[in-house]
């Protein structure tokens, strides 16, 4: 049986380089103790035994040499490029199922993974559509043969950014739960991280 794999794209919670557009609302270095914290509990909480969880780490050097995560969990270099093409090279990078999420989503929990895990067990692909017109996750059942079309041509932090997504994806594609990813002060409401069918 082929090992399922949780990627989570971290960055290094440095004032100024994270969150920046949260930054410019209630200050930089509130924002980057913000994210620290944000992906503390969620590693914790993600933790499961029926996946491996990997960390998309930025930048290179330092995310690889960082004491911010755990020890115990494998690091991965996100490299050059945009968003699309750092998460294509993570999840070719993979074997198993896998599932990508980043970091910023308060109401992703390990129902949510299991969730999305269960739908590649039916169908090539999952997404999670965020509620700003992004996603908060996608999923491949076959990561290392994806498509060379996977995720380009993607306008990213973009009220189109999921409708540019889905053609890129192998289809057909399974929607799970719409959930809020942290871009700015007002999605800091607690109401608006829970999952919604």
């Amino acid at each position: 049986m082929r090992r399922k794999t949780l990627v989570v794209m971290v960055k290094e919670p440095r004032a100024g380089r994270v969150k920046t557009r949260l930054g410019r609302e209630i200050g930089m270095t509130v924002a980057a103790w913000w994210y620290r914290h944000q992906c503390r509990r969620l590693l914790r909480r993600l933790r499961d035994p029926r996946w491996d969880i990997i960390l998309s780490v930025s930048p290179d050097w330092e995310g690889m040499q960082s004491r911010v995560w755990p020890n115990d969990l494998i690091r991965l270099p996100q490299g050059p490029g945009d968003l699309g093409e750092r998460m294509a090279r993570v999840m070719r990078s993979t074997q198993g199922p896998t599932v990508l999420i980043g970091s910023d989503i308060p109401g992703v929990t390990t129902r949510h993974i299991a969730h999305a895990f269960a739908e590649l067990g039916r169908t090539p692909s999952v997404i999670g559509p965020a509620t700003d017109g992004g996603f908060w996750l996608v999923g491949l059942s076959h990561p290392a043969r994806a498509p060379a079309g996977l995720f380009k041509n993607v306008r990213w932090s973009h009220a189109a950014t999921l409708a540019d997504t889905l053609p890129t994806l192998p289809g057909p594609t399974a929607l799970i739960d719409t959930l809020t990813d942290v871009d700015s002060a007002a999605d800091l409401a607690p109401k608006r991280h829970r999952g919604q069918r």
